[in-house]
């Protein structure tokens, strides 16, 4: 008989970052990891060193996103909406000099 065995690193706590999918013991949202690691490109390896965890912790993100991809993508839409918006209302519609 096969034992499925389940990894704990990732914890949703409505207490932390409004109940998104952490890395346990950090305030890491997963969606965090995920932008640095598609979006930007950046290795495992890169993201372990960037955000001082360990290896284990970005695969176990990822490994979660890619379980929960709808879910997470319409999160990730949401923060860059959300982006949007504040950067807009920020500058008052007007171009920024740093875009």
């Amino acid at each position: 008989m096969d034992v499925i065995q389940s990894i704990d690193l990732i914890t949703k706590n409505p207490k932390v970052r409004g109940g998104k999918p952490c890395v346990a013991g950090t305030g890491l949202r997963v969606t965090d990891l995920v932008f640095a690691h598609i979006f930007h490109k950046r290795t495992a390896d890169e993201v372990a060193a960037d955000y001082n965890i360990s290896l284990a912790q970005v695969y176990a993100s990822l490994a979660y996103y890619y379980q929960h991809k709808a879910e997470l993508d319409e999160d990730i839409r949401q923060q860059i909406l959300n982006t949007r918006q504040a950067k807009e209302q920020f500058s008052g519609g007007q171009p920024s000099l740093l875009s």
